[in-house]
């Protein structure tokens, strides 16, 4: 079984509940999903590269990504409607509690110069988003066999109504906020 899951049922839930922000485990707020988003100009990229990153993201989320296409043409950024500017990866379940628990137990107090999440980046709804600045920074990428630095934004998508409650939903669940 999962250690974050564990923690969270056991611990988080029932804080919620003695607390008095939740009035049954039914109310608690819950995280629904994890999605991971790698960036990039598929025009300027060769094929090994765009399929490093690919599989740099398989590694990390332990599950197959999809890529994103762009929707329209824009001159400026030479893209072309059509062409591959991302990889994604979407997390339910038990791998988005594996990820979780990587992500705060590992992952996050290994980044250099970390001196905690922002707490400025809640959308309103809930949902919290973030972004690390090299993939190295995971156990699974080997530093030997990376040819690019590539970051990635993190997005976790939450049932809290508010970024009040889901800042304290993070900050039960042991997440370094500065």
């Amino acid at each position: 079984m999962n250690k974050f899951k564990d923690y969270y049922f056991s611990y988080v839930v029932p804080t919620f509940i003695k607390d008095g922000l939740a009035k049954n485990v039914m109310g608690a707020p819950k995280f629904l999903k994890v999605v991971i988003n790698v960036g990039f100009n598929g025009a300027s990229l060769s094929k090994k590269n765009i399929d490093d990153i690919f599989n740099e993201l398989y590694l990390i989320s332990g599950q197959k990504p999809i890529f994103t296409k762009a929707r329209k043409s824009v001159a400026g950024f030479k893209i072309r409607e059509g062409v591959n500017i991302g990889c994604k990866v979407t997390l339910r379940r038990e791998n988005m509690y594996d990820f979780l628990g990587k992500l705060v137990y590992l992952v996050l107090p290994s980044v250099r110069d970390f001196r905690g999440l922002s707490s400025k980046s809640f959308d309103g709804r809930g949902n919290y988003s973030f972004g690390l600045k090299e993939q190295i920074v995971f156990p699974e990428i080997n530093y030997d066999k990376v040819e690019i630095i590539r970051g990635m934004d993190i997005t976790i998508v939450t049932n809290a109504r508010t970024d009040v409650i889901c800042k304290t939903l993070l900050e039960f669940c042991c997440f370094p906020f500065n």
